[in-house]
C-alpha cells in the first residue's frame, strides 16, 4: 500500500489545528507540521494530536514553510499538502491522490470551482480569486480554475522540480509555474471549502494585491513576452496610428502641436524598445531551458553508466576465486 504524507504549514492555528491534524491522520499514514514561528501553542497542539512538528524560530511565510516540509520528506509514497486553517476538508484526501496512484497525473491541484463558482463563495473574494487565476495562467501558460488552492498532492519523485522562491502566499502560483515549466502532468479535482472559519488575519484585498505582484514580477522572467513584448506591441501600434493621423492632418494645411507630437515619438520608441526587449528575454530563456534540459538528460545517462559500472565490478567481485585459471 502506498504511504501518504500530508504537510501542514502553520501559523498561529492552536484554535483548528488539532482537529486538522485528527482529520489528517484519517488518511495519511505520516503528518509533518511546520509551524512558522508561532506565538500561540501551534506547535504544542499539533504534537498532542499525534503530529511530526519541525519549528521555524521566526515567521518565515508559508513557501519557507513548505519547503522545509518537502525538505523533511524520505520517502517514495504521494505528497498532500493542506492548510491548516479549517478550510479544507481532509476526507477529499483520497479523491485528491488518485489520479497519482493511477499513473494519470504528478501533480493535482484540489479545485474549489472546478464545476462552477461555489454558491458560498464570497463575490469579492470570487473576483480577487479570478485575477489571479487569469495571472497565473499568463505566467505558467495552464488553465487551471483555482490557482491559489493549498490543498494538492504530488508524486514524490517531482520534488526537486520546485524552487520555493517565494516564501510568502504567492508560492501557490510559484509552484504550478514550476511545475509545468518542468513539463509535469497537472489534473484539477473537485474539492469543498468552508468560509466560516477565520482563514486569514490578512485584510483579503491587501493579500490578493501582494499576490498578484509577486505574479507579475514572477512573469517578468518566467513569460517576457507577455510581460515586455505585447504591452510594447501595443504602445507602439498606439505610436504609429497617431503618427499616420499627425501625417493626415499635416497633408490637408494642419500644423502639429509638440506636446502630442512628442507622446507619438515616445510610444513608439518605447513600446519598440520593450517589444524587442521581450523577444531577447524570450530567446534567452529557451536556450537556458534547453541547457538545463540537455544537462538533465547528461546527468541521467551518466548515473545509468554509473550504476552499470558498479553492477559489473560486482559481478566480478562475486566470481570464485581460481575460476578463471580452471577456465584457461
Amino acid at each position: 500500500m502506498t504511504e501518504i504524507t500530508a504537510i501542514l504549514p502553520a501559523y498561529n492555528e492552536e484554535v483548528s489545528i488539532g482537529s486538522v491534524v485528527l482529520q489528517t491522520k484519517k488518511y495519511a499514514d505520516r503528518i509533518i507540521v511546520v509551524d512558522d514561528g508561532s506565538s500561540d501553542r501551534t506547535a504544542e497542539v499539533a504534537e498532542m494530536a499525534g503530529a511530526e512538528v519541525i519549528r521555524h524560530p521566526q515567521n518565515r511565510g508559508k513557501g519557507a514553510a513548505l519547503k522545509t516540509g518537502f525538505e523533511a520528506l524520505n520517502g517514495t509514497g504521494v505528497v498532500v499538502t493542506i492548510d491548516t486553517d479549517g478550510q479544507h476538508d481532509p476526507a477529499d484526501i483520497p479523491r485528491l491522490v488518485a489520479p497519482i496512484l493511477q499513473g494519470e497525473a504528478d501533480m493535482v491541484n484540489g479545485s474549489r470551482y472546478l464545476n462552477g463558482n461555489k454558491k458560498d463563495t464570497p463575490m469579492y473574494r470570487r473576483v480577487g480569486q479570478k485575477v489571479l487565476d487569469v495571472a497565473t495562467n499568463l505566467e505558467s501558460g495552464l488553465s487551471v480554475t483555482d490557482s491559489q488552492s493549498g490543498f494538492r498532492a504530488f508524486n514524490p519523485e517531482i520534488k526537486d522540480v520546485f524552487k520555493f522562491g517565494q516564501n510568502g502566499l504567492a508560492i501557490e502560483s510559484e509552484m504550478l509555474a514550476d511545475a509545468a515549466a518542468a513539463g509535469l502532468r497537472i489534473k484539477e479535482v473537485e474539492i469543498g471549502v468552508r468560509y466560516d472559519v477565520n482563514c486569514s488575519s490578512e485584510h483579503p484585498v491587501a493579500h490578493g494585491l501582494r499576490v498578484l505582484l509577486k505574479i507579475l514580477q514572477d512573469m517578468e522572467l518566467r513569460r517576457p513576452l507577455y510581460y515586455f513584448t505585447a504591452p510594447g506591441l501595443l504602445m507602439a501600434g498606439i505610436g504609429i496610428i497617431m503618427g499616420f493621423e499627425f501625417l493626415r492632418i499635416f497633408a490637408h494645411g494642419g500644423s502639429l502641436q509638440y506636446g502630442p507630437t512628442l507622446l507619438m515619438v515616445l510610444l513608439t520608441l518605447v513600446g519598440s524598445f520593450m517589444a524587442l526587449t521581450g523577444i531577447i528575454l524570450h530567446s534567452i530563456a529557451r536556450i537556458m531551458y534547453e541547457c538545463k534540459s540537455e544537462m538533465v538528460t547528461l546527468g541521467r545517462a551518466s548515473c545509468v553508466h554509473d550504476q552499470k559500472a558498479v553492477e559489473m565490478a560486482g559481478s566480478k567481485l562475486r566470481q570464485p576465486v581460481g575460476k578463471k585459471a580452471r577456465d584457461n
